[in-house]
């Protein structure tokens, strides 16, 4: 299978191009803004979806930036057969020969920060920087995937209006996309992932990856909110086993900074990859 296996499904978006990459039984929706390589490849966290980041893309105008759907997430396969972390790496892998001629900058939020890592650890050849929001070697417990995908599970789906799910879902910055990302179904808007999926997968991200975090020669750019969902032993131990690892931390953010911290998300993030 050639990994410039792009269908003929392109939408533009905020000036970016929706395009399908077809991998084996999955099919990974990727949405792309042209510019100049190195590209950019973001990767959003669990339950997420790319078009979370079209405002980091828009900021790094002059870069090809690539915003992938992760397996189970957004616009690409649902319910993926394979949900294991080494599934998660391949489908990046296949992103990255399809739309770079050259080692990128890999950007991942949480679970997407997760799936960077790994990838910058199993392939140096293939990633010149890297950026980690809000992530950890692998942690949480079966009884916290359970309370998480219970709450998922509990969305009060159809929403009728994106505003009614906003308001339903918090109301902060991260329901907000999560309601501007709902699928319009025939009975009105629903998420674009199933909540025993997203248990499946967050399971997966629990074992932890020391040695595969220790293993990566790209310089990092490790990135923590005050409010975040770390403690700061958590983020010492974290940024000290990696020689190569240097930190920044946002102020008046949360685990979603790239959503309610987006100002300083971008000057820092920005001002690595120049």
């Amino acid at each position: 299978m050639s990994t410039r296996d792009v269908d003929a499904r392109t939408v533009e978006s905020m000036g970016g191009e929706r395009r399908t990459i077809a991998r084996g039984d999955v099919e990974l929706s990727v949405q792309v803004f042209s510019g100049a390589e190195p590209a950019v490849v973001v990767l959003h966290g669990l339950a997420g979806s790319g078009t979370e980041f079209e405002p980091t893309a828009l900021a790094l105008r002059g870069r090809k930036v690539v915003l992938l759907d992760q397996r189970g997430h957004g616009r690409s396969t649902r319910r993926p057969a394979d949900r294991s972390r080494a599934a998660f790496v391949d489908d990046v892998v296949a992103v990255i020969r399809a739309e770079a001629s050259e080692p990128v900058d890999l950007i991942g939020q949480s679970m997407g920060a997760h799936t960077a890592m790994l990838v910058a650890a199993a392939h140096p050849d293939l990633v010149r920087r890297l950026v980690l929001l809000e992530v950890d070697e692998g942690s949480g417990s079966p009884e916290e995937h359970a309370a998480l995908g219970a709450w998922l599970a509990a969305w009060e789906v159809p929403f009728a209006t994106r505003a009614q799910a906003a308001e339903a879902l918090g109301g902060g910055a991260l329901a907000r996309a999560w309601a501007a990302d709902l699928e319009q179904a025939p009975d009105g808007l629903r998420p674009r992932f199933d909540a025993d999926v997203m248990i499946d997968v967050i399971g997966h991200v629990a074992v932890p990856r020391w040695d595969e975090w220790g293993s990566v020669t790209a310089p990092t750019l490790v990135v923590y909110a005050d409010g975040g969902m770390f403690t700061e032993g958590q983020k010492r131990a974290f940024v000290a086993h990696n020689a190569n690892a240097r930190r920044t931390d946002l102020v008046d953010a949360s685990h979603d900074a790239h959503l309610d911290a987006r100002d300083a998300w971008v000057d820092v993030t920005s001002s690595f990859l120049a």
